[in-house]
């Protein structure tokens, strides 16, 4: 029997893909792969994000939280800042065991969809 491997594309919901595209180009500065009308995809390390506009009214809905790992989440989120990024919460540790601090930073794209930024510090 075939066993699922990994993850391969995440869909973004996006009311406007091109203003979207803009934000996770210049501010995240995600590798954008390719696009075509009303869709864009950007590498994130071996996943891809799919930007697009929902297609029906069933699938207009708030996405689930990405967290976009980094190994300095203090200085990307002020490049973030810098770039007009909507920060909500910077960075708190919010979790502690003998290998690693777990720290998130919280920021809203220019669709308003709630993502992170994390980093796992070791001990």
């Amino acid at each position: 029997m075939s066993s699922i491997s990994s993850i391969g594309q995440i869909a973004i919901n996006c009311q406007d893909v091109e203003r979207a595209t803009t934000f996770y180009r210049e501010v995240l500065q995600l590798p954008f792969l390719f696009g075509f009308p009303g869709l864009s995809f950007f590498s994130c390390g071996e996943v891809r994000l799919m930007l697009s506009k929902p297609s029906s009214p069933e699938l207009d809905h708030a996405a689930s939280p990405v967290y976009f790992r980094t190994d300095d989440i203090e200085s990307k989120l002020a490049s973030m800042r810098e770039a007009g990024a909507d920060i909500e919460r910077e960075a708190q540790m919010t979790h502690k065991d003998d290998r690693h601090q777990l720290w998130i930073g919280w920021f809203r794209d220019t669709e308003g969809n709630l993502l992170a930024l994390m980093e796992e510090r070791p001990i």
